[in-house]
């Protein structure tokens, strides 16, 4: 029972730091927010890596790892023993996991605007364009592409 509650905090803690790339969802705080926006031609994209925030699953995993490694044994010598080696492994795989969990694949777009100039955008994989999609750049926190409807 207790191998089961720690697996369930350590889940959590690393659930927590996938990174949101999602161009349908928003903040609370731009809710009502004006936003500059410009037309644009998608001149290239390319398929990348989004890492997301790291930090939390080595300590998570230390500490899964120091109490489900504190009860192995049967005296006090091997019980601190047991911890040590399960801080260590702990952190290990909770760096791993980590790392797993707070990836997303994205795209690069690079965009030339109405008047010229170019930007680069990145962001989830979807929706996609392709080079020569024209798109309306939202300018923001985050920036993001989505498609003209005017076309």
């Amino acid at each position: 029972m207790k191998s089961l509650i720690v697996a369930a905090i350590l889940t959590a803690a690393v659930a927590g730091c996938a990174p949101n790339v999602r161009t349908d969802s928003y903040s609370v705080g731009s809710v009502g927010q004006v936003n500059r926006t410009v037309a644009g031609t998608v001149i290239s994209a390319r398929a990348v890596s989004i890492d997301g925030t790291q930090g939390g699953g080595a300590a998570a995993g230390a500490a899964v790892g120091g109490i489900a490694g504190s009860s192995m044994g049967g005296s006090g010598r091997a019980n601190a023993v047991g911890a040590v080696g399960g801080l260590v492994v702990g952190a290990i795989v909770g760096a791993a996991a980590e790392r797993s969990a707070a990836r997303a694949e994205g795209m690069e777009y690079v965009v030339q605007t109405e008047n010229g100039s170019l930007m680069t955008v990145v962001q989830g994989a979807t929706p996609a364009f392709v080079a020569g999609a024209r798109v309306l750049v939202l300018y923001g926190s985050p920036s993001r592409l989505i498609a003209d409807p005017r076309n």
